[in-house]
């Protein structure tokens, strides 16, 4: 089995911390997107993975560290990374494509702005699984259609008028993903584009028209990481899953200096906590120092210093300097308020 991940987009949704940070390397609940969504990937499919690749943008913004931390995401899994590249934003087709060299056999591809929480088993009378999930609001969202034998005939994209309320979350599922390379190929080859880019979706038309039989997967839960309010929202559901699973979530060496922790919440490694409640529902990295404050519900990167602080619905960067009575804010790495 083949994970393939397109990560190249810059995240523009989720900035000011996509600005130094590819999205899919954000944390959540102390481990960064695509190593979440990858590893919990490998957990649900049960069966081992021979290699994860890869789509990345410019070597310019995923450069060698990034490139770095997913070869060792690949071998904790015990497969090879292939790392690819998509120098322009030509669309999710276009993005597969760029690593074709992987395209052949199973395999997942997995969109890394996205996570979930399942336990299920691949249909093995379909020759691919598009994942959903039940919403209140399908017009705002790409959905499937099916049949009576609950077969995938059709994907709409934001439907005006009802045709179900099963949202594409981002996850595919290939017997042969060969199959869909080659239709994408015709899809690249005639120049079939929507909104000025090349879609997965026309790939995966092209193979329903040829026969291929498309079923649904559900998952329990769907989290997104778009923006700053969901990714704190992500957050802060991560946290209760892993709390209920017994996960430890506090580093035992955090300093706890008149100062007390509200679970769920993770504290990494050297962070030092002074006057201070922390949590619900907060994620602090490695390294942070905070002090004569109040968080909740709140995610915090690395190696950084909060002072005076009241926060709520809060994501701060890396490297960040903050004193002040601001509540709900979304600071990027490296910023100082004083």
């Amino acid at each position: 089995m083949k994970i393939i991940v397109p990560m190249a987009g810059r995240g523009s949704r989720l900035r000011p911390h996509t600005l130094t940070v590819p999205k899919p390397l954000i944390p959540v609940a102390g481990k960064s997107i695509v190593h979440r969504l990858v590893e919990d990937i490998a957990k649900i499919l049960k069966e081992p993975i021979e290699e994860v690749a890869f789509i990345l943008g410019d070597e310019a913004f995923f450069g060698a560290d990034v490139v770095e931390s997913l070869e060792d995401l690949a071998k904790g899994l015990g497969a090879k990374a292939s790392i690819y590249r998509q120098d322009q934003p030509l669309g999710t087709g276009h993005a597969i494509m760029c690593a074709k060299d992987s395209l052949s056999g199973p395999a997942v591809i997995a969109y890394a702005d996205t996570l979930i929480r399942a336990d299920f088993e691949l249909d093995p009378s379909a020759d691919a699984v598009i994942w959903v999930k039940q919403v209140e609001q399908p017009e705002a969202f790409g959905v499937v259609k099916l049949n009576q034998n609950t077969e995938i005939i059709e994907l709409v994209e934001k439907p005006k008028e009802f045709v179900s309320d099963l949202a594409v979350i981002g996850i595919y599922y290939f017997k042969e993903v060969g199959d869909l390379k080659k239709e994408l190929q015709g899809v690249l080859d005639n120049n079939i584009q929507n909104g000025g880019e090349y879609q997965i979706n026309d790939g995966i038309k092209a193979m329903m028209a040829n026969g291929k039989v498309f079923k649904t997967g559900s998952v329990d839960e769907w989290m997104d990481c778009g923006n700053k309010d969901v990714t704190v929202e992500t957050n802060t559901r991560m946290l209760g899953f892993l709390h209920n699973d017994g996960e430890h979530l506090v580093d035992q060496n955090v300093v706890l200096d008149n100062s007390t922790i509200i679970p769920p919440c993770f504290i990494g490694e050297n962070v030092v906590l002074k006057n201070t409640t922390i949590g619900p529902n907060v994620s602090i990295g490695n390294g942070c120092h905070v002090t004569d404050s109040t968080i909740k519900n709140s995610l915090i990167q690395t190696y950084s210093q909060i002072k005076n602080a009241n926060l709520d619905n809060a994501m701060i960067g890396n490297h960040v300097s903050y004193d002040g009575k601001f509540t709900s804010i979304s600071i990027g790495d490296y910023s100082v308020l004083e």
